[in-house]
């Protein structure tokens, strides 16, 4: 599945990054990006199709989470995201978006989750873009309706998935559909049922790299969010030193010095402090003269 996404483009260079659409509307979503940590329920810009017969595509704003009209009310349960290719031609729940209402998703990059065992509990979150790192387009399908108290027009969607590529396949069971510039119109336009198009993304056209656990809330929104796991500036002079735990009790644990390894008593805090800098300012000159040199 395909449940997060970031958008490091701003909304100008993504317009022009997409120059075959106008801007439309979408030009008043600019405060919200670039988007570090874009989860569902969010409203992204999409591309689609205005009239099916013409060939113009625009820019629109869309929430993440598709419901049709039909279905919509009921039982209060989150909105679906993804719509499976195998299934999207015929499940009602997406059947007519897909015959007429297609879309592109842009974004510069998707994250995803490996489970590291078999509870599924212990998972590595890794973020994918592709080698280029410019934008690209997500295959998706949209709906609109009315809102009831307000009557303003509201604009959904989910992204299509399909198999994994060799890449993705080392971590997960499923990707996004990501299209060529090639089949962009196509995808956007009349044709019922370009199935063809559903297909895995080579995976020597994309990367991937394991990122930190922040990415798991999103109301954690900072660029460090895609920053590569031990490749970080913070990270180069990275010093692990282990103390022997000291005995606590009561009112001691309070004043204990909150290094995951390192839990000293007060009466040796202070000197074990001195240590710890000590050895830190050692372990960083080494490291700079290796630099250096």
């Amino acid at each position: 599945m395909c449940g997060r996404v970031f958008l490091k483009t701003t909304i100008p260079d993504m317009v022009r990054r997409f120059e075959f659409a106008h801007p439309g509307e979408v030009e008043r979503l600019g405060n919200s990006f670039p988007l570090w940590n874009g989860a569902p329920s969010l409203t992204y810009p999409i591309i689609i199709r205005e009239e099916l017969s013409t060939s113009v595509a625009g820019f629109v704003s869309a929430r993440w989470g598709l419901v049709p009209g039909w279905a919509r009310g009921g039982g209060g349960r989150p909105p679906p995201v993804n719509a499976r290719c195998e299934t999207i031609a015929s499940n009602g729940m997406f059947r007519k978006a897909y015959a007429s209402r297609r879309c592109l998703v842009p974004v510069d990059g998707y994250f995803e989750w490996q489970k590291l065992d078999s509870s599924g509990k212990k998972k590595q979150p890794y973020a994918i873009a592709t080698k280029d790192d410019q934008p690209f387009a997500m295959a998706g399908l949209w709906e609109e309706y009315a809102d009831e108290v307000t009557g303003e027009l509201i604009r959904i969607f989910a992204i299509v998935t399909c198999e994994p590529n060799s890449l993705m396949a080392t971590i997960h069971g499923r990707m996004p559909v990501i299209l060529a510039p090639a089949d962009y119109m196509r995808w956007l336009g009349p044709e019922p049922d370009p199935r063809d198009l559903t297909k895995p993304f080579p995976s020597d056209l994309m990367k991937m790299w394991p990122i930190g656990s922040m990415v798991g809330s999103p109301r954690n929104n900072t660029p460090d969010i895609i920053d590569e796991i031990g490749r970080g500036p913070s990270d180069l002079f990275e010093v692990q030193i282990k103390l022997p735990r000291q005995p606590t009790t009561g009112s001691d644990a309070a004043a204990n010095h909150q290094c995951c390894c390192c839990r000293p008593s007060r009466r040796a805090a202070s000197f074990r402090s001195m240590s710890i800098w000590s050895r830190i300012a050692s372990a960083s000159d080494n490291c700079n003269s290796r630099l250096s040199g």
